[in-house]
């Protein structure tokens, strides 16, 4: 695994493909509250590239560019989160989205095990630390374990999602994995207006 740090914003002459894993680091899980600190990139060949924001008004045009084209693949983990931070950041509308979490939920019924880690070590055989998950993201210079773990998230989001393309395939659930990715950026809309604890779907 190789590192590259970014501040702000990612080189203008960078190429990452046609498909690209991609996470975020907050100081928190509150949108409206908890500003970003940290966008993690990698296109599954063992280059991860780390952009740190320290300034949340300065709009990287490198990395906006890139997540808005629809060509591009967009892996998540947790697609949820990461669409609504960068949504409510920089007021960008993400598709084509393939999130892991909710394909890991769609085929491997049975279990409850779903987070990134138990998905590394049972479908890769990958044993990873979350350790500093809940570190303070917002400082100005990251620790090479916060880089480490930061990078580790989109690392393996390539092969976790070949393997679970596989398992949608076989128990013939692409369509609605399908269907349910496409749903994800106004599922975030409705987090973003006030609706996020509440199911309207329900009775």
């Amino acid at each position: 695994m190789k590192i590259k740090l970014h501040q702000n914003d990612l080189p203008e002459d960078i190429k990452l493909g046609k498909s690209i894993a991609i996470d975020t680091e907050a100081m928190g899980l509150n949108h409206q509250r908890d500003r970003l600190c940290l966008v993690q990139l990698s296109n599954g060949n063992g280059l991860c590239h780390l952009i740190k924001i320290n300034d949340t008004n300065f709009k990287p045009y490198n990395l906006i560019k890139i997540i808005k084209n629809k060509k591009v693949l967009k892996i998540f983990h947790y697609a949820r989160f990461d669409v609504g931070i960068l949504k409510h950041t920089y007021g960008v509308d993400i598709q084509n989205i393939f999130c892991t979490k909710i394909a890991s939920k769609l085929v491997r019924t049975f279990t409850d095990k779903h987070g990134y880690q138990d998905l590394c070590k049972e479908l890769l055989n990958k044993k990873i630390t979350k350790i500093e998950q809940t570190s303070d993201w917002g400082s100005n210079k990251l620790t090479l374990e916060q880089q480490r773990y930061a990078a580790i998230d989109v690392l393996y989001l390539h092969k976790i999602k070949e393997q679970l393309n596989k398992m949608l395939i076989r128990e013939d659930r692409v369509k609605i994995a399908q269907a349910c990715f496409d749903f994800i950026p106004f599922r975030t809309d409705l987090d973003l207006q006030g609706w996020d604890d509440q199911d309207i779907f329900k009775h």
